[in-house]
């Protein structure tokens, strides 16, 4: 246990090649904590969250008619991009943890800092003109996914650092 906490630490110095992968395996952890909350919210979408998509698409019918009908398909499209997303996630943390490489890592750092940024933003929105008063999601999936997003951040992070130190220690080994 201690050896992960280390590994996900991103400020641990990094000295030899498997502390190296343990850091750049850090990245695969985050990537795999985020497809369960995905698959949380899959699950979520499939059992309640179906009749809020189709209720705020008959609200939106009222004054389009041409948006009549439209709520089951715009379930199946939401579900089915949740469940594509989650897969996606997989196969790159499968990826990330087989060949541990800093691309991977940098892509998902990227990815939740805009999702971090975007959700902090909808959050200071909430209520202003033309804006929902509040998130669409209940009150506790916004803040879990928040931690989730932070946990995911430093653990990309770590990641990170250890896929460059991984390649610098493997580049002196091999002259």
């Amino acid at each position: 246990m201690t050896d992960w906490i280390k590994a996900s630490n991103p400020t641990a110095p990094i000295t030899t090649e498997a502390e190296a992968i343990g850091a750049a395996r850090a990245s695969a952890l985050a990537i795999f904590l985020g497809v369960i909350w995905g698959a949380v919210g899959v699950f979520l979408l499939m059992s309640g969250g179906s009749a809020e998509i189709e209720a705020a698409m008959a609200e939106a019918a009222a004054d389009a008619p041409e948006m009549a009908g439209m709520g089951a398909m715009a379930m199946q499209i939401a579900m089915w991009s949740a469940i594509g997303i989650c897969v996606i996630q997989l196969v790159l943390g499968l990826v990330q943890w087989t060949k541990p490489n800093v691309v991977i890592p940098i892509i998902f750092a990227i990815l939740v800092a805009f999702g971090l940024v975007s959700g902090v933003f909808g959050m200071m929105m909430a209520g202003q003109e033309g804006m929902p008063e509040t998130a669409a999601a209940p009150t506790w999936q916004v803040y879990v996914g928040f931690v989730i997003l932070v946990i995911q951040l430093v653990l990309h992070v770590a990641g990170i650092r250890g896929a460059r130190a991984l390649d610098r220690i493997r580049m002196a080994a091999a002259q």
